[in-house]
C-alpha cells in the first residue's frame, strides 16, 4: 500500500483540453492521494518482550553493564546498589563544608520535631530520635538523591498512629503497640523495596497530583487539631482524629480542662515560630532562622518551665527520655500470630504514603538542581532503610518536606548531610535526652501546627480548579474524607477518585466533529475553531482514545448520534444529506477485537444508511490490526487515507458524480 522510501511520488498534470470527454472524470482533476502505510510487523515473543521492556524498563538498567570486562561489571553493580561508591570519589573539602552546615541545621529541626511526631504515632518521644538515627545512615550509602533528608514526617505519623490505636490501646497494652509498630514497618518497607526491585514504582502514579493536595491539607488540618490537646493543657482528649469528635472534646473541656499557662507558653511561642517562618521565607538568606527556630524555641520553653515549675501549675511536660542509642527490636517483629496481617495491611497503606511523599520531593529538588533520579532504586533504598528501622526500634521514615527545603537552602551537596544530622541525634541521644525533662507539650504542639500549615496548599487547590473540575473533586473528596472521617478513608477516597477518573475516561473518551480551517488542507475541532467549515455531505469525526471493549460500543454510539443530529440540522435548513463519513485516528494509538467489531457495526449502520465509510490516519499498530481483521478488505483499501484531506479530496469526485 506505502510506496517505497525510494518510490518518488508525483503529482499528475493534466491537461484538459487535450483529453476526449469520455475521459473527463472528475478524479483525474486530483493529485496524486498517498496511502497508508504499514510497519514491518514483529513477531509474537519480540512484540511482547518489548512490551515488557517498556513498562518496566524504560531506562534499560543493563545498558551500561554491555561490552564491558567483568570486573567493571562488579564495579558498575556495586555502584548501582551503593551510589555512594560512585559520587564518593569526587568528594572533597568544599562539598562536606556545605554538607557539614547543611547537617547541622536540619539536625537542629529534627531533633524537636522528632519527639512531637511520636506522639503523633503514640509512641515515646525516643522513637522518634531513634527514627532519625538509623534511617538516615542507610539511605546516605543506598539513596541517590542529594537533597532528600530523611526521617518521621507528620502525615506518615498520624497515619501510622490512627491505624494502629484502631487495633491495640497504646496506653492499656503498650508493648503489643510497639510490636505491632516495628511489624508495620518492617512490611512497609519490605513493599518499597519489593516495589523498586520488580520496577514496579509507576503503581504510585495512580494517585493523582490533586489527590495528594487534597489528602495533605486534610491531613495537616487534623494533625493540627489533635495538636489541641497539648496546645491547650486538655488531659482528656478524644482518640479519633475527625473534625466532629476533637472539636466536641474541646468545647467540652472548655471549663475544666484548659490551662492558662499551656495556653499562653503554646500561643507565643508558635507567634514566634510564625514570625520566624515568615522572616525566612521573605529573605531566602535567613532560611535559617526558621530551621533553627524550633530548637531555640524547646530550649526558652523548657528553661522557663524549669525555672518556673510551671509543671506544678498544670503544665504538662515530656518527662522522661529514654537515654541511648537504639536498642534491637528484631525479635519483637510479629511473623506469626493474629497480628501479621494487621502489620502487613497497615505497612503496605503506610509504605504507599511514605513513597509517595519522597517521590514527590526527590523528583522536585532534583529538577531544581537538574539531575536524575532512578525511582526504582530510590524505592529499594527507602525499603532497605525501613526494613533495618523496624530492627532498630524505628518507625516508618520518610523524606520530609520542612527538612529537605532546609536542607536544599543550606548547601547541601550530597547525602553526607543526612551522615551529619544523623550523627548529632546520635550525640542528643546519648548525652543530651535528660535535658528535655522539663520541655512543655505545648511548645511541641506549636513546632508542629506551624510545620504541618505549609501541607496546606491552597493555592494549588485553586489552580486545579482552573484546570480540571474533576480533578478539584478528587481533591475535596480526599480532603474532606480526612477532615471529617478519618486519615485512612481521606486515603481511600482519594485512591477511588482517581481511578474513577481514569475509568471515566477510557470508558468515555472525547469525540469532536471536524471542519477545514480556511484557505489550508488542516482539519480541526469546531467548537475550538469557529472559523473552521464543514464539509458538505461530509461529516469528519475525530476519536480521542483508543478503542477496547471498554468504550468501543460508545464510541460508535456517539459517532451514529453525530451522523443522525447532522443529518437533523441539514434536512432543516434544506441541503445536501451526508453521504460519507470520515473517521480521523491519528489519536487512536490501538485498537481491540472488541473495537473492530464495533467498527464492523458501525459500517453496516452506514450501508444501511447509504453512507459510506472513510478512515483517515490510522496508527501502525491500529492499521496492522484492521489488515488482519480483514476489516480493509470489508470497506476497500481505497477507504483508507493518509489525511482528512485525501479523505475529502477523494469525496468530492463521488459526489460530483451523484449530482
Amino acid at each position: 500500500m506505502a510506496h517505497s522510501p525510494g518510490e518518488p511520488s508525483e503529482k499528475r498534470e493534466i491537461d484538459i483540453a487535450s483529453l476526449p470527454s469520455s475521459r473527463i472524470h472528475p478524479e483525474n482533476l486530483l493529485p496524486h492521494v498517498h496511502k497508508v502505510g504499514m510497519a514491518p510487523r514483529q513477531k509474537l515473543f519480540n512484540e511482547f518482550t518489548e512490551m515488557v521492556k517498556e513498562t518496566f524498563f524504560p531506562d534499560d538498567p543493563l545498558r551500561d553493564f554491555k561490552d564491558q570486562p567483568q570486573s567493571r561489571k562488579i564495579v558498575l553493580g556495586l555502584q548501582s546498589v551503593f551510589p555512594v561508591l560512585q559520587w564518593g570519589r569526587g568528594y572533597n573539602l568544599t562539598k562536606f563544608r556545605g554538607d557539614l552546615i547543611a547537617g547541622l541545621t536540619i539536625a537542629s529541626l529534627c531533633v524537636p520535631q522528632d519527639i512531637g511526631y511520636a506522639k503523633l504515632a503514640n509512641l515515646d518521644p525516643q522513637y522518634g530520635l531513634y527514627s532519625s538515627f538509623v534511617p538516615p545512615l542507610i539511605y546516605a550509602i543506598m539513596g541517590s538523591s542529594r537533597d532528600i533528608a530523611i526521617g518521621p514526617v507528620a502525615v506518615v505519623s498520624i497515619l501510622l498512629g490512627t491505624l494502629l490505636q484502631n487495633e491495640i490501646d497504646p496506653e492499656k497494652n503498650a508493648a503489643e503497640y510497639h510490636r505491632l509498630a516495628f511489624t508495620a514497618t518492617f512490611f512497609a518497607g519490605i513493599t518499597q523495596a519489593a516495589l523498586g526491585f520488580f520496577r514496579l514504582g509507576f503503581l504510585i502514579d495512580f494517585l493523582s497530583h490533586a489527590a495528594i493536595v487534597g489528602f495533605m491539607g486534610g491531613a495537616a488540618i487534623t494533625i493540627a487539631l489533635q495538636q489541641l490537646k497539648g496546645f491547650l493543657g486538655i488531659k482528656q482528649f478524644t482518640k479519633k482524629t475527625d473534625i466532629v469528635s476533637v472539636m466536641h472534646s474541646v468545647w467540652g473541656s472548655v471549663h475544666h480542662g484548659w490551662n492558662w499557662q499551656t495556653i499562653l507558653i503554646g500561643a507565643s511561642f508558635l507567634a514566634f515560630l510564625l514570625f520566624a517562618k515568615y522572616i525566612g521565607k521573605k529573605n531566602k538568606k535567613l532560611f535559617w532562622v526558621s530551621a533553627i527556630a524550633p530548637l531555640i524555641s524547646v530550649i526558652l520553653s523548657t528553661f522557663f518551665v524549669y525555672i518556673t515549675r510551671a509543671d506544678k501549675k498544670g503544665v504538662q511536660i515530656v518527662k522522661h527520655i529514654k537515654k541511648g542509642i537504639n536498642p534491637s527490636s528484631a525479635n519483637e517483629i510479629y511473623f506469626s500470630g493474629k497480628y501479621v496481617g494487621t502489620g502487613f495491611r497497615i505497612g503496605v497503606v503506610a509504605g504507599m504514603v511514605a513513597l509517595t511523599e519522597a517521590s514527590a520531593i526527590g523528583r522536585t529538588f532534583a529538577s531544581m538542581k537538574d539531575y536524575q533520579l532512578d525511582g526504582n532504586k530510590e524505592m529499594v533504598a527507602l525499603g532497605l532503610m525501613n526494613v533495618v528501622g523496624s530492627m532498630t526500634s524505628c518507625y516508618v521514615t520518610t523524606g520530609s518536606f520542612s527538612r529537605s527545603a532546609v536542607n536544599y537552602m543550606a548547601g547541601c551537596h550530597t547525602t553526607v548531610s543526612n551522615i551529619v544530622m544523623s550523627l548529632v541525634v546520635l550525640l542528643t541521644l546519648e548525652l543530651i535526652t535528660p535535658l528535655f525533662k522539663y520541655t512543655p507539650n505545648a511548645i511541641l504542639a506549636s513546632i508542629i501546627i506551624n510545620a504541618v500549615i505549609g501541607l496546606i496548599d491552597i493555592e494549588a487547590a485553586l489552580l486545579i480548579w482552573k484546570i480540571d473540575k474533576f480533578d478539584f473533586i478528587a481533591c475535596m473528596g480526599a480532603f474532606f474524607g480526612v477532615v471529617f472521617h478519618s486519615v485512612e478513608i481521606g486515603l481511600l477516597i482519594a485512591v477511588c477518585i482517581s481511578f474513577a477518573k481514569i475509568l471515566l475516561q477510557v470508558t468515555r473518551p472525547r469525540t469532536a466533529i471536524l471542519g477545514n480551517i480556511p484557505r489550508t488542507a488542516v482539519y480541526r475541532n469546531v467548537q475550538q475553531y469557529p472559523e473552521a467549515t464543514k464539509t458538505p455531505g461530509t461529516l469528519i469525526v475525530r476519536v480521542d482514545s483508543a478503542i477496547y471493549f471498554s468504550n468501543s460500543n460508545y464510541i460508535k454510539e456517539r459517532i451514529l448520534r453525530w451522523l443522525t443530529d447532522e443529518e437533523k440540522q441539514l434536512k432543516e435548513n434544506d441541503l445536501p444529506r451526508i453521504q460519507f463519513l470520515i473517521i480521523e485516528m491519528s489519536p487512536v494509538t490501538d485498537i481491540d477485537t472488541s473495537g473492530i467489531h464495533a467498527l464492523e457495526e458501525l459500517y453496516s449502520c452506514l450501508q444501511k444508511r447509504s453512507v459510506q465509510l472513510f478512515i483517515a490516519n490510522p496508527g501502525p499498530v491500529v492499521i496492522d490490526k484492521l489488515h488482519s481483521s480483514k476489516f480493509t478488505e470489508l470497506i476497500g483499501d481505497d477507504h483508507i487515507f493518509l489525511t482528512v484531506a485525501d479523505a475529502v479530496m477523494r469525496c468530492a469526485p463521488r459526489m460530483l458524480e451523484e449530482a
